[in-house]
């Protein structure tokens, strides 16, 4: 799609026309032209309605043709029968962006996927940014295009939403306004027939203008260019952007047929949450999530990385709560010097809770309040990265006073202050009050304890692995011209010392006879070639000390159905890890990090990355499963190294990236003690 619109396009065009203009408010494009109206857009308004030559008390044109100027954006909201003639006439005029209100398109029948599919050519023609069809409109700081919900208000510096749908915009907004949370822009995409989530990422990321907003709220439904949102969202990320996003409609499991552990457990929701990992997005599963998110990053400032709170309180139970899950978060919630103690307790009435947290009973008022934040900032701000801070309607106070006072802290204080209001209807009037100010806050503590977690926890974007010592490139690339299908050992041996993984001593035999001649220490470990899950089946024969054992084991594992030849492998003692890699479609291949041998799929104890992954990416994967301290070793056991499974599993990233061929490899298991690591069976498929 190469369009001449840019962001600014759409959020500050010099003039917006309305095709479809109306004077009855119960019609879409009656109540955007009220929307633009009453919010007071300072450019050039065309109206077209060919029966009327006034609307809602503004100038009208019959036609598209009778515009006097080309107008930089355009609502289309008229029958669908006639948008495609209004969408040519625009293209003539010379208009960059038209957003299509109009329903009866691709969601309504096959015929209105072929109308939508005509409009998607018209404007790829004549180089026309196209929203919709079946969109309820965009709003920015500078207009309110938008037909449905509530009459939009927005104003710079506040949140950016991008969604993949209308309805989701009209709840988002409606729940975050009524919490104070500002907005610059609400953009939503319709039936997405050319432009969709991902494209409007792009334009914010090519946006030559300063933005107004660092915060971007995400909804997709759809990800049909996945690679593609990942570069934009990573760039933005890059550059300071901080995103938090749903996406819906990700849970079912992939529909191939799996032939390692790792494409088995790889669904296509592990592919979304490692995109939004590598893409640096905080990813969320519910509108409220995203709302108290937004809230915890505008109410942080610049302050994201801390993990020591204070919590202060006008009552003892909801900090405790508080304190309970700031804990479960991975925060502390250190106790305050005896000296801090001291001067709390002398603005405080007898009873109060003086330590961390602080309780500062129903009876406090704007100066006490004032008073502690300013001591815990004077006295802790060494030991104190944010305060969060509850209240409600105790009856005893001011409570608009005290809102006041917070609000003087949050703008002077060295420290983040977050604010909770647990009083929604008997502090209704003084919470409007905070609104009106441009203020937001929180209505449940522990959600605000989650989404400071969620912020200081969030994943972050660093640069990838290219190159590696022992990583042979070139005699990699020689290897695979010629392999194909599921590799044989001797094969994947090759592959994985190219890579630079270390295997143990192997043989692959097809005569028992041949086995009194190799070279390999005992014990030895024997395992079938030929069916595909070896132990399910009875193929591995460890701990074998001798020729006759040997003899004993080859017998019984020929007798199993497939078998033609028998696996001899120096046997490793050790700790047991899976590394693997899956190629998912549209995203590339996910590197798997877990628990291995015959643990793997039973626990699912696995973590996922797309490739290629970072130093920090890989140390991650290793440190975060729930089994780590088996892995780092537990009661005196030897663990293994930690440094040389992240610099394995980079070598894994960096081996599907550059061939990307390989469809599914499991290196499991992974064993040994230390550095004394080895892939001890490894099954690779290629296409």
């Amino acid at each position: 799609m190469t369009t001449r619109a840019t962001l600014q396009t759409l959020l500050e065009p010099g003039s917006i026309a309305v095709i479809g203009a109306s004077e009855d408010t119960t019609k879409p494009g009656g109540l955007l032209v009220r929307n633009i109206l009453l919010r007071g857009y300072s450019g050039e308004l065309l109206l077209v309605n060919p029966k009327s030559d006034v609307v809602q008390g503004a100038r009208t044109y019959k036609s598209v043709d009778d515009l006097p100027v080309a107008p930089e954006l355009a609502f289309v909201a008229i029958p669908a029968r006639l948008v495609r003639q209004s969408l040519l006439d625009l293209a003539k005029k010379g208009t960059k962006a038209v957003v299509v209100l109009s329903n009866g398109f691709g969601e309504a029948s096959e015929e209105g996927r072929q109308q939508e599919r005509r409009l998607v050519e018209i404007a790829d023609a004549h180089g026309i940014l196209l929203i919709g069809p079946n969109c309820s409109g965009i709003v920015s700081h500078a207009h309110a295009g938008k037909f449905s919900g509530l009459p939009p208000v927005s104003r710079k510096g506040g949140v950016d939403f991008l969604s993949g749908s209308g309805a989701t915009v009209d709840f988002v907004y409606e729940n975050a306004t009524a919490r104070g949370l500002p907005f610059n822009s609400l953009l939503n995409v319709g039936n997405s027939a050319q432009t969709g989530v991902t494209d409007l990422l792009k334009l914010y990321d090519e946006a030559r203008e300063p933005d107004d907003s660092l915060i971007k709220l995400l909804y997709v439904e759809v990800l049909t260019r996945p690679r593609e949102f990942l570069a934009h969202a990573r760039s933005l990320s890059r550059k300071g952007f901080l995103l938090t996003g749903i996406k819906s409609g990700a849970t079912e499991a992939g529909s191939r047929a799996a032939a390692s552990h790792t494409g088995a457990m790889a669904t296509s929701d592990t592919a979304v949450q490692a995109l939004f990992d590598k893409a640096g997005i905080v990813r969320v599963q519910s509108r409220m999530e995203l709302i108290d998110v937004a809230t915890a990053l505008i109410n942080m400032g610049d302050h994201l990385d801390g993990r020591r709170v204070a919590v202060v309180s006008d009552a003892g139970g909801p900090g405790v709560m508080l304190s309970d899950e700031l804990n479960r978060q991975g925060f502390a919630v250190p106790p305050f010097s005896e000296r801090t103690r001291t001067r709390i307790a002398g603005v405080l009435p007898p009873g109060a809770g003086v330590g961390n947290p602080v309780d500062c009973l129903p009876t406090r008022n704007a100066e006490s309040i004032s008073a502690v934040l300013s001591i815990i900032t004077e006295e802790e701000k060494e030991n104190v990265d944010y305060i969060l801070l509850i209240d409600g309607e105790s009856g005893l106070s001011d409570t608009w006073a005290i809102l006041e006072a917070i609000m003087k802290a949050q703008d002077t204080l060295d420290i983040p202050v977050l604010q909770c209001f647990l009083s929604p209807t008997s502090a209704a009037e003084p919470l409007a009050k905070l609104r009106g100010v441009g203020r937001c806050y929180f209505d449940d503590e522990v959600s605000m304890a989650r989404a400071l977690g969620r912020v200081v926890n969030r994943p972050r974007v660093t640069l990838p692995v290219r190159e590696l010592p022992g990583y042979d490139r070139a005699w990699l690339s020689s290897l695979f011209e010629t392999l194909t299908g599921t590799l044989e050992p001797d094969d994947a041996k090759d592959v994985l010392q190219a890579a630079g993984i270390r295997t143990p001593a192997l043989a692959e035999l097809t005569q028992r006879t041949d086995m009194e001649a190799l070279d390999i220490p005992f014990p030895w470990a024997m395992k079938v070639v030929g069916p595909l899950h070896k132990s399910d089946v009875g193929g591995v024969k460890l701990g074998i000390e001798n020729i006759e054992q040997a003899s004993m084991a080859w017998d019984e594992l020929m007798r199993i159905e497939g078998a033609y030849a028998c696996l001899v492998q120096q046997m490793v003692q050790g700790t047991e890890v899976l590394i693997g890699a899956n190629r998912e479609e549209g995203y590339g291949h996910l590197v798997a990090f877990g628990l291995g041998g015959i643990y793997t799929e039973a626990l699912k104890d696995i973590n996922f990355c797309l490739t290629p992954l970072s130093h920090e990416e890989a140390e991650k994967m290793v440190r975060c499963i729930r089994a780590f301290p088996l892995v780092e070793g537990v009661r005196g056991q030897l663990g293994m190294d930690i440094e040389m499974l992240a610099d394995w599993l980079i070598r894994v990233g960096l081996l599907v990236t550059d061939f990307p061929l390989i469809r599914e490899m499991d290196l499991n298991p992974v064993k040994g003690f230390g550095s004394d690591l080895y892939a001890v069976d490894a099954r690779i498929i290629v296409d």
